[in-house]
C-alpha cells in the first residue's frame, strides 16, 4: 500500500498504514542502535543510546498495544524513509577515522531518526484523538515524550563537549 494510493480512504487507514509505518521503523531502529553503540567513543554517548535502546524495545511494546486496542494487525510495512536514514548514518560512519568526529557524525544520525520518528507520533496522535481514541492516544504520547527526551540528551551532549572536542 502506497501512501497516497486508492487504498488509504479514510483517516483511520492513514492512522492504520501510519501506524505500520512508525511500527517497521522502529524494529529498524532497535537492530541499528547496537552498531552505533559501539562505534560510540564518548562514555556519556554509549550510555545514552544504550538507554534509548531500551526505550525503544517498549516503544515497540507500545505499539503493539496500541495495534491491539484499535483492532489492527501489528506488522509493519516498508519505510524507505528510515530505511534512508540508516543507511546514510552508517556510510557516513564508515568514512570516518576520527573518534570525535565520528562522535558527532553518530548524533546527527541519532538526531534524523528522532526527528522521523517525533514528526509521526506527532500526526498518530492527531489522528487518534481525531478518531475518538483517547486510549491510543496517551499511548503514543508516551513514545512522543520519550523520544523528544533523547533528542534533547543528544543536543545537551553535543553542545556540552563532542561538537567541541570533534572541531
Amino acid at each position: 500500500m502506497g501512501l497516497f494510493t486508492r487504498d488509504i480512504k479514510t483517516i483511520n487507514d492513514l492512522f492504520v498504514h501510519t501506524l505500520r509505518d512508525i511500527y517497521y521503523a522502529e524494529q529498524q531502529i532497535v537492530k541499528s542502535l547496537p552498531e552505533m553503540i559501539e562505534k560510540a567513543t564518548d562514555a556519556q554517548l554509549k550510555q545514552g543510546l544504550q538507554a534509548h535502546l531500551g526505550e525503544t524495545k517498549n516503544h515497540v511494546k507500545r505499539l503493539e498495544e496500541v495495534f491491539r486496542l484499535h483492532g489492527s494487525d501489528a506488522k509493519g510495512v516498508d519505510c524507505p524513509a528510515i530505511d534512508g536514514i540508516i543507511e546514510e548514518a552508517e556510510d557516513v560512519a564508515g568514512d570516518i577515522a576520527d573518534d570525535q568526529v565520528l562522535d558527532a557524525a553518530i548524533i546527527a544520525a541519532a538526531q534524523a531518526v528522532e526527528h522521523y520518528e517525533i514528526t509521526r507520533y506527532g500526526s498518530l496522535i492527531a489522528w487518534a484523538k481525531r478518531l475518538g481514541r483517547n486510549d491510543v492516544a496517551n499511548l503514543l504520547e508516551q513514545n512522543l515524550q520519550e523520544e523528544k527526551a533523547a533528542d534533547k540528551k543528544l543536543t545537551d551532549i553535543a553542545e556540552s563537549k563532542v561538537n567541541l572536542r570533534a572541531a
